[in-house]
């Protein structure tokens, strides 16, 4: 096997390993990243909502109120959550891969109602006030999950919710009708009432993450390749070409032709090789010439 094949197949082997390794770290490294950008993702989603909810309850709720006294129908429009949901879905039609819902233990709709583990990210906040949110991995029946939670308050600035939450009596009557008057009723103010929670199965960081990870080993292979081109033409410059000229000498030298001397550039150990070839070649040269006038003589 030629030297540069050589060096091609020990580069290509000590490399390999180094990636192998690499990759195993960096496989880990994107896997937390894309979970960490997942959790401010949905962090951000739980702020949006809770931006929108803060909005209606100030703004348009006011302005809807009046209007409601004049209308036989409930206007969903006035309920925060209805806001909230509904700039969610317009954000999950570019981010299909989330879900959000607020999670209540005492709803107004029945389709807002906290399921068994909801309820126990509900429950964890009560035991807890002052755990403002977290996230968390879940196996579900369609597999495992990541979900980012924070609860729902009646703050100070909301305590307009207990108007049509504190009791039955002083509810909207349109709201009565449409929902009646057993759910949703005896809130309190600071009670934490429920949860924002936005759910992304796991499938998605870590999809994210063989991206990234295909993207880093394109990039690798490709400063590899180029990597061991320019040290191939190194190799041929500084080590091959210099050996085929030695080798190529002694093969002259063995006939009895003998030549110029090798050019020496440089102190490294090709050079001093050179510099004993030429010494032989010299020292050749003269044994030759002694031996001619031996036969003259």
């Amino acid at each position: 096997m030629k030297l540069i094949a050589r060096f091609n197949l020990l580069f290509i082997l000590i490399f390999g390993f180094g990636m192998g390794i690499s990759l195993w770290l960096a496989n880990g490294f994107l896997r937390r990243e894309a979970e960490d950008r997942i959790r401010s993702e949905a962090e951000l989603i739980a702020q949006t909502a809770s931006a929108t909810r803060q909005y209606t309850e100030q703004q348009v709720k006011p302005l809807l109120t009046r209007l409601q006294k004049r209308e036989a129908s409930f206007l969903a429009q006035s309920v925060p959550t209805y806001s909230a949901i509904q700039v969610f879905e317009t954000l999950h039609k570019a981010n299909p891969q989330y879900t959000y819902k607020d999670a209540m233990l005492n709803p107004t709709n029945p389709a807002d109602r906290a399921t068994g583990w909801e309820a126990d990210v509900i429950n964890e906040f009560r035991s807890d006030p002052s755990l403002r949110n977290f996230s968390r991995e879940r196996q579900s029946s369609v597999g495992r999950s990541y979900f980012f939670a924070q609860p729902i308050v009646i703050s100070e600035s909301q305590k307009a919710c207990l108007d049509c939450h504190g009791t039955p009596v002083r509810a909207p009557a349109a709201m009565i009708r449409e929902y009646g008057s057993n759910n949703g009723f005896g809130w309190k103010l600071n009670q934490i009432l429920g949860a924002q929670i936005i759910t992304v199965p796991a499938s998605v960081p870590i999809q994210m993450a063989h991206t990234a990870l295909k993207t880093l080993v394109a990039y690798l292979a490709g400063a590899a390749i180029l990597m061991l081109l320019l040290l191939d033409a190194l190799l041929v410059v500084t080590v091959i070409r210099p050996v085929i000229r030695l080798s190529r000498m002694a093969d002259e030298i063995s006939q009895g032709k003998l030549g110029e001397d090798l050019p020496m550039r440089g102190r490294d150990e090709i050079s001093a090789l050179a510099t004993s070839f030429n010494r032989m070649q010299r020292s050749l040269a003269r044994a030759m010439k002694l031996l001619e006038r031996e036969k003259e003589v």
